[in-house]
């Protein structure tokens, strides 16, 4: 698996030097092979998919227009995650069209309560049974919701975590936070969600 990542970060630093070079194709392989998860990250954090769509263009955009000083100091991911995350959160403070619309991700479970409670509400997505379906898109709702009361912060760092299993060093790049700030914020953020849970639940 690490030397997956390790190729996947050769592979998008020789793509970034071509873009810095003036290689249209380099930067447009690099948007095919981010936009979907971008879009999907602006889109649960924004809750409105016009708005994800627009922002998620905005974000490349900003790409395109500052790739020359990309200093590789972090990975092209971290970086493009953090335009992605800034605008969105700038868009969010200056918008309040917070209602979320859509949680489609699917997480995977890693010994953590919140990721595992999460990752519960998500499961089974492909079943075909009418009263399995209707029950978790009940839940989803539910989970959609609740996110929805987090503030802004808090619901961008449980994002990036628990359900784009981001680690916690890029999240602490993309959001521009101390490492400890991140985990000590994650950790207020999934308390504040269970009780946001608890409640719609009793």
């Amino acid at each position: 698996m690490q030397g997956q990542l390790e190729n996947i970060s050769i592979d998008d630093a020789a793509l970034v030097r071509q873009c810095q070079k003036g290689d249209s194709a380099a930067m447009h392989r690099l948007i095919v092979k981010y936009q979907d998860r971008i879009y999907n990250v602006v889109l649960k954090i924004s809750g409105n998919r016009d708005d994800a769509a627009e922002l998620t263009q905005e974000t490349f955009v900003k790409v395109i227009e500052k790739v020359e000083t990309f200093g590789y100091r972090s990975t092209f991911y971290t970086w493009l995650f953090r335009i992605a995350v800034n605008l969105t959160l700038n868009y969010c403070s200056r918008s309040n069209k917070m209602a979320m619309r859509s949680l489609d991700t699917t997480v995977s479970g890693d010994g953590e309560d919140c990721r595992r409670q999460l990752g519960s509400f998500l499961v089974d997505n492909k079943s075909s049974d009418p009263i399995k379906l209707a029950q978790r898109k009940e839940t989803i709702e539910i989970v959609t919701q609740a996110l929805s009361e987090l503030d802004d912060q808090q619901r961008t760092i449980v994002v990036l975590r628990d359900i784009e299993q981001m680690a916690y060093i890029e999240i602490a790049e993309a959001m521009d936070l101390e490492l400890g700030t991140v985990k000590s914020r994650l950790s207020r953020a999934r308390k504040n969600l269970r009780k946001i849970l608890e409640a719609m639940l009793k």
